[in-house]
């Protein structure tokens, strides 16, 4: 237990105690959600990514410890374990280093050094590496026997074994770490017969590329590895091999002598076979593990944006799914989101029935007494809002233009499926429009968070570190806004803290045989919810209307019983200090404070009760686009436009100005000065204003600048 505090420690620089209570309440199957909202006091306020960075050094703490027990008992059953190397792997904190130590014991395939020892020639190779022999000629000649014929394949052997002895050594191998991670570069050159293949034109500005490996960006290094892998370019990790050879040799050679030109020889040998190839592979790993990194935390972060993206609220909607040929689907939805009607309508080519659809749009926002329309912003989606907007209606009634993003993905799902049997995939994928409208998280959780096309190269990194990360901002987000437990999807409920999937099905087969639960009390009558699992999910699960106001606040139930102490104390009910700001302030904090209850968790129980269950995302906001703006053909350089950023990287953010085509504002254009970080500037779904810097029509590319009000 030391010696993983002291690991994270090292790497979080966090607090001794706030590591240890974390870790033991890890233990006790706790969730970061939870530990981060209902145990305050005891981790010392750590927030969800602190105490996300404690899980990820804990997990890799333990995998470092797996490791080393199966070397060790490796190195035993070899025979070969000393106690210095027993001890040196003990003391060993990082996995590259242990490899290192592990390497000269490997049982690897048939080698040329192994070739050689079986010969006879590791005598030979100790002799030269000594450096204090003369006439190795005749000394080489004592070990042609067998399969050695002559003095030159002795020393041949021999060097070969020279050389693995070099590539073994730890010393060495960080040296030309160093040296990789210093000044390695990176190039590129077409593929043979590639360069007039259309598919690889989007790669054609690294047909001849070169620049440092560490100074190559995350979106760069992802674009060049994809290309390589598609088989359009060729990549090259170079370094001076001069400088190399150099500092390997000022290790080894301390003579001048025949067996410093033998291993001179031998360190050539080990660095063109042995080390470069590897180590240079292990460093284009290392930079696509930290590209990976960098572009799963942007995609992390515009996935949490869109799930917090602000909510119309239980409003009446009516859903278009746009389209040409096909029609636009049109559905309409209650407040709570039910389908309550669908049909499809013709008002562009080749049909033209605008006069019929208008009729039709009308007639049914009268039936269904529609407060908000929502139009996918698709194929057709400029032409539908502005057939929309020609519309009189008999009640005011808001027009939002609603990304598809991965509507099509839920459409032809299993959980869509289960949900409309009798419908198919584009009614679907337009009542996903409009539910995403209403509340974006409860219907942006039906997706693979992947899927939602909001990341770059997300298909090119590591793909369970993506889900670790991305399921991890959804648990996150789900759980900082709480859920209604009688209208939640199974979808939601299985990323309430404490629930997962098989328990949100059984929440929801009891809500359907039962009805709605009255009480979080009643929660725990739902089969397997174990008292674990209770403690891990009640304080996230709202309950509307129900038999106690605090069932519909964050306040844990494990207070329940401090709330109406304090209740009693001001001798009032519990309903009375709910939303009572002055009787709420004037609570003594300190009279509270207990072993169990400390001031961080008190402060939070009084906050809650002020503003039970409030829902902290921005309200929906109409936007509108240029109406005069159509095609990439209308832009012109200078335009001011109004615009909404619909994807962020880190080199920039590419915006929707209500044309095809998204217009990029690079990192350099989002201000005056340098920018090292895009979302401190710009967010996913943020309204903004942008001026038109370049356009390409040929390449369909449009330059941008954030415009400062």
């Amino acid at each position: 237990m030391e010696q993983l505090l002291h690991y994270i420690s090292q790497n979080t620089q966090l607090p001794a105690g706030s590591i240890k209570n974390t870790v033991q309440l890890l233990n006790e199957d706790c969730t970061i959600p939870f530990i981060a909202r209902y145990r305050k006091d005891r981790t010392g306020n750590l927030d969800e990514v602190q105490i996300g960075d404690i899980v990820q050094y804990k997990e890799q703490f333990e995998a470092l410890e797996k490791r080393k027990t199966t070397i060790l008992k490796a190195l035993e059953e070899q025979e070969v374990l000393t106690p210095e190397l027993h001890k040196s792997i003990e003391n060993t904190t990082d996995l590259t280093t242990l490899e290192d130590l592990y390497l000269p014991f490997k049982k690897s395939r048939k080698t040329k050094a192994e070739t050689a020892r079986k010969n006879g020639l590791e005598p030979l190779a100790k002799i030269i590496m000594a450096q204090n022999a003369s006439d190795l000629e005749s000394i080489a000649q004592k070990y042609t026997k067998g399969e050695v014929t002559s003095t030159e394949e002795a020393l041949e052997g021999a060097r070969h074994i020279i050389a693995e002895w070099i590539n073994e050594r730890t010393d060495i191998r960080n040296t030309l770490r160093k040296q990789l991670e210093n000044v390695a570069r990176i190039t590129t050159k077409v593929a043979k017969d590639k360069a007039e293949d259309e598919r690889a034109q989007k790669f054609r500005d690294y047909f001849q590329w070169e620049e440092a490996l560490k100074s190559c960006p995350s979106h760069r290094l992802l674009a060049i590895l994809r290309a390589e892998n598609e088989g359009f370019i060729k990549v090259k990790i170079e370094i001076d091999e001069e400088k190399a050879l150099s500092a390997i040799e000022r290790r080894i050679i301390k003579s001048q002598n025949e067996c410093a030109e033998q291993i001179e020889l031998a360190i050539k040998g080990s660095y063109k076979r042995l080390l470069f190839p590897a180590l240079s592979n292990e460093r284009l790993n290392a930079a696509k593990e930290a590209a990976d990194d960098t572009a799963i935390s942007v995609f992390a972060k515009n996935v949490q944006q869109l799930l917090l993206g602000a909510p119309l609220g239980e409003k009446r909607i009516m859903a278009i799914d746009p389209g040409f040929r096909t029609g636009c689907k049109v559905v309409c939805l209650d407040a709570q989101g039910n389908l309550k009607h669908n049909e499809t309508i013709f008002p562009h080519a080749p049909q033209n029935d605008e006069k019929g659809a208008i009729k039709k749009i009308s007639s049914l926002a009268d039936a269904h007494k529609i407060e908000a329309i929502a139009i996918g912003n698709g194929t057709a989606s400029r032409e539908t809002e502005r057939l929309i907007r020609k519309i009189q209606f008999k009640n005011t009634i808001q027009v939002f233009v609603v990304s598809e993003a991965g509507a099509s993905i839920y459409s032809a799902s299993k959980i869509a499926r289960e949900e409309f049997p009798n419908y198919d995939v584009t009614v679907r994928g337009a009542v996903s429009i409009g539910r995403r409208l209403a509340d974006p998280l409860a219907e942006l959780v039906k997706i693979e968070a992947k899927s939602i096309g909001v990341g770059q190269y997300q298909h090119d990194v590591d793909q369970i570190k993506l889900k670790t990360a991305l399921d991890r901002v959804v648990e996150s987000c789900v759980n900082s806004v709480g859920v209604n437990i009688n209208t939640a999807s199974r979808s939601l409920l299985a990323y309430v803290s404490g629930v997962g999937p098989k328990l949100a099905e059984n929440i929801f087969a009891y809500r359907e045989e039962n009805g709605a639960f009255t009480s979080r009390e009643e929660i725990k009558k739902v089969p397997r919810l174990g008292g674990k699992a209770f403690e891990q999910s009640a304080g996230f699960l709202r309950i509307k209307n129900g038999k106690n106001p605090l069932d519909n606040s964050a306040v844990h139930p494990e207070s329940y019983g401090l709330v109406k102490q304090m209740a009693k104390d001001l001798k009032r009910e519990v309903s009375d200090l709910i939303g009572n700001t002055e009787v709420l302030k004037s609570i003594p904090k300190e009279k509270y404070v207990s072993e169990t209850v400390g001031l961080l968790t008190l402060e939070d129980i009084i906050n809650e009760l002020e503003k039970p269950g409030l829902d902290t995302r921005e309200q929906a906001k109409v936007f509108t686009f240029n109406q005069n703006i159509k095609t990439i053909n209308d832009l012109k350089e200078g335009q001011l436009l109004p615009g909404i950023v619909n994807n962020v990287t880190n080199f920039g953010c590419f915006v929707d100005i209500g044309i095809k085509e998204s217009g990029l504002i690079h990192i350099s254009n989002l201000a005056d000065g340098f920018v090292s970080d895009v979302n401190a500037h710009v967010s996913l779904h943020q309204q903004i204003v942008v001026k038109v810097l370049d356009v390409d029509i040929d390449r369909k590319r449009i330059q941008l600048k954030l415009h400062k009000l």
